[in-house]
């Protein structure tokens, strides 16, 4: 008999009784929800992230400083690029389930890195406002097509019952990156190693290109090399399957306009809370920035903690509850508990104000399992799926600053607050008719997992 043969008899006990083997332990990282083929993929992200979101607050001044950009001017650009980060959004999704999340990773870092490079080198050398708007637009193609490529590849390999769980992990990523560490890192190369705007910028492009390396070589997983789908050379069908689906499953759309309203409050706030901190709070503009700062520090760990919730007691429980719920609540006290703290003469007013931006950021957490929801509703096309959510962030970008313009002269800061809170509790209802995606939950089946054909 063999040592092998020997080690797999069962142990038995004194009185004859077979005793268990003890089954191995599972990784730390599957333990924790964060798939382990794709590990260096989401470390790639996060410094990816970081060297996009670099720019977010220095180019603006930068461009009025040094190339005469007027403030309408700079909106102007920054629009261009949220179009193409828009339509880019949409297609990404559909485009890894045509050719592999990893090629369309692959094209999103390429675009990114040589429109840079034309930015840089040719564009901000000439000051040439023309070639300035062409190369900074179309580099708005890149991160949606590297990000939401890698979130298409997470939402194809990983396990239905861990899948919240690793777009919480994604997310963590993703926002440590854009808002949070990238203005970190701007901030301390202007004013920890004094480099100028323009030397930062060429520290963004060495983050990406740092990043875009390690996610390629480091994650060898193969089916994100491979389509996606059955007939990738059914491109017309592959790109419109995510419109289509908004058409014929009415929870799809619930999923996208979810979307839309998670984030549009956040880029509204970009645009009239500075003058309502300054003007009705007599704050400065500094205190707006570190209040985004709080948002955003703290919605980093609740990505990964509602993933984990939400993969225990509900995706769509999640979402209404702990996102939708606690948004319109928060959203509310973003503006009233200021307004009556400064109007009393608080000393506290602006720490109370940062532990409800703290509060808001934790709610804004709670909306992650829309992610796996959107990838339940058709599991043998997950980028495809992933599209019509990607619409709704897409949607986001226009729609919060278009509401200002159109309704801020008429409803003010206040009215503007309590329609975002409005649009909360809204999308708290319609989150409520997303039960029934998950398996284990509602009736589904636990056994059911969402499976790809190749």
């Amino acid at each position: 008999m063999t040592l092998l043969a020997i080690n797999d008899r069962p142990r038995m006990s004194a009185s004859g009784r077979s005793i268990p083997r003890r089954t191995a332990r599972e990784p730390f990282l599957d333990r924790i929800g964060l798939p382990r083929n794709l590990a260096w993929g989401f470390v790639g992200l996060a410094l990816f992230m970081i060297g996009d979101g670099v720019e977010t607050n220095i180019l603006a001044p930068y461009l009025m400083g040094e190339h005469v950009f007027s403030i309408a001017r700079a909106g102007m650009l920054v629009t261009c690029y949220g179009v193409a980060v828009a339509v880019a959004a949409f297609v990404s999704a559909a485009l890894s389930d045509l050719w592999g999340p990893r090629r369309v990773m692959i094209v999103g870092a390429s675009v990114w890195i040589v429109c840079e490079l034309a930015f840089l080198t040719l564009a901000l050398t000439r000051s040439s406002q023309p070639l300035i708007f062409v190369t900074y637009g179309l580099r708005g193609i890149g991160y949606p097509f590297f990000a939401y490529g890698f979130l298409v590849w997470i939402g194809a390999t990983a396990r239905a019952e861990r899948m919240a769980r690793a777009i919480g992990w994604f997310y963590v990523a993703f926002t440590a990156g854009l808002p949070t560490l990238g203005a970190l890192v701007a901030s301390t190369s202007l004013g920890v190693f004094h480099l100028g705007y323009y030397q930062t910028l060429w520290v963004s492009l060495a983050l990406v290109i740092a990043g875009s390396a390690i996610a390629f070589t480091g994650v060898k997983d193969t089916s994100g090399r491979h389509p996606l789908v059955e007939r990738p050379d059914e491109v017309v069908a592959t790109l419109t399957f995510g419109l289509k689906l908004l058409v014929t499953r009415p929870k799809a759309m619930i999923v996208m306009l979810t979307r839309t309203i998670n984030s549009i409050p956040t880029y509204a706030m970009a645009v009239f809370f500075p003058t309502l901190f300054v003007e009705r709070f007599g704050w400065s503009v500094a205190r707006f920035l570190l209040l985004t700062a709080v948002i955003y520090a703290v919605n980093i760990p609740f990505n990964l903690f509602f993933g984990w919730l939400g993969d225990r007691i509900g995706w769509s429980r999640t979402v209404t509850w702990f996102g939708a719920v606690v948004c319109a609540l928060s959203m509310l006290a973003l503006y009233a508990v200021p307004a009556a703290a400064t109007d009393a003469g608080w000393a506290n007013a602006y720490p109370l104000t940062l532990a409800c931006g703290a509060a808001f950021g934790i709610g804004l957490a709670g909306f992650v399992p829309l992610s796996a929801i959107a990838v339940s509703l058709a599991p043998t096309n997950p980028g495809a799926a992933m599209s019509s959510y990607n619409l709704g962030i897409g949607a986001a970008v226009f729609a919060g600053p278009l509401l200002v313009a159109l309704l801020y002269d008429s409803l003010g800061a206040l009215g503007l607050t309590v329609l975002f809170a409005v649009l909360y509790i809204a999308a708290a209802v319609m989150s409520t008719a997303l039960r029934g995606t998950q398996p284990g939950f509602d009736g589904v089946p636990a056994s059911t997992t969402p499976t790809m054909t190749h």
